[in-house]
């Protein structure tokens, strides 16, 4: 038997970018953090992402269908806390733009990239969705934010191991 906790400290080791995961909702705009990203196939354009089961806000993205994944930079590391958050404004003080097929794409992001709901598999505790990409972009002039041993950014992480 895997301890979860052993997992999660060695899976750990490896760095991830943090995105957060938005869509036009029946109620305004809905989205969250999401840690679990991938690129899965460049024919057809395909990418993956991971919402936990017991998320809230993942089926109300679902009921959308076309989302945009947002992948943060170094210097929102505030943003990727307050769309991890339950029960509140997750929107507050956020500046977003439409993208082109309506979902919102949050002001100063890396990257990122509209698409629509393509498949959902069980991935034990959470969903995995691939979507398929319908636009992206890019701003190579930012850094993004870094995940990596239970720390925000890869310095912080390798200075202070106990997170």
């Amino acid at each position: 038997m895997i301890d979860p906790q052993v997992m999660r400290d060695v899976l750990g080791h490896f760095v991830s970018g943090v995105t957060v995961v938005t869509a036009m909702g029946a109620d305004g705009p809905v989205g969250f953090t999401c840690q679990s990203f991938s690129s899965l196939s460049l024919d057809p354009p395909l990418v993956a992402f991971a919402p936990a089961r017991t998320s809230t806000t993942w089926p109300r993205l679902r009921d959308a269908r076309r989302f945009c994944v947002n992948v943060l930079a170094e210097e929102q590391r505030d943003l990727s806390r307050q769309f991890a958050r339950s029960g509140t404004d997750k929107y507050a003080g956020v500046s977003w733009a439409e993208s082109p097929y309506g979902s919102p794409v949050l002001d100063g992001v890396v990257a990122w990239i509209d698409s629509e709901l393509w498949a959902e598999y069980d991935g034990g505790d959470h969903t995995i969705v691939v979507a398929r990409v319908l636009d992206l972009g890019a701003d190579a002039s930012r850094t993004p934010l870094l995940f990596h041993r239970g720390a925000y950014g890869l310095q912080a992480a390798l200075l202070d191991p106990e997170g």
